[in-house]
């Protein structure tokens, strides 16, 4: 599980709650614009491509997430994303939110693969060896 995608960003004053301390709903917004990063990165389309010209959508199916250490107002943060499995129908992912070298959340991750009508399909092969 060493190589990950990375994505940065830094805590303003809207991610915060009264202290100063980031709300605990803004890091699924974090961890959201780091696999759309990946994604874009990896695969070298945006997510209104991957569903016009191949029929996909990533849908979060499952997310656990954990929150270890708070983060607050200003702080410079990295979301590091891994994939821990593939399949054609599924991404099994795990992402981290770190300050510095503490890590604050750690979220595992399901995305599920769906058509335009919502049903299940599947990532063509060549777009998983991208991935």
């Amino acid at each position: 599980m060493s190589k990950f995608h990375t994505y940065k960003t830094k805590v303003y004053y809207e991610d915060t709650d009264a202290g100063g301390i980031v709300y605990y709903a803004k890091y699924l917004h974090f961890i959201e614009r780091a696999r759309t990063e990946m994604i874009y990165d990896h695969l070298g389309l945006n997510h209104a491509q991957l569903s016009s010209e191949f029929n996909i959508i990533f849908v979060v199916r499952e997310c656990n997430i954990k929150y270890h250490k708070p983060a607050k107002f200003e702080d410079s943060l990295v979301v590091r994303t891994y994939i821990l499995k593939k399949t054609p129908v599924r991404l099994n992912l795990k992402q981290e939110v770190v300050c510095g070298e503490k890590i604050l959340v750690t979220a595992e991750v399901e995305l599920a693969v769906i058509d335009k009508n919502g049903s299940i399909t599947k990532i063509s092969k060549e777009l998983l060896e991208k991935i």
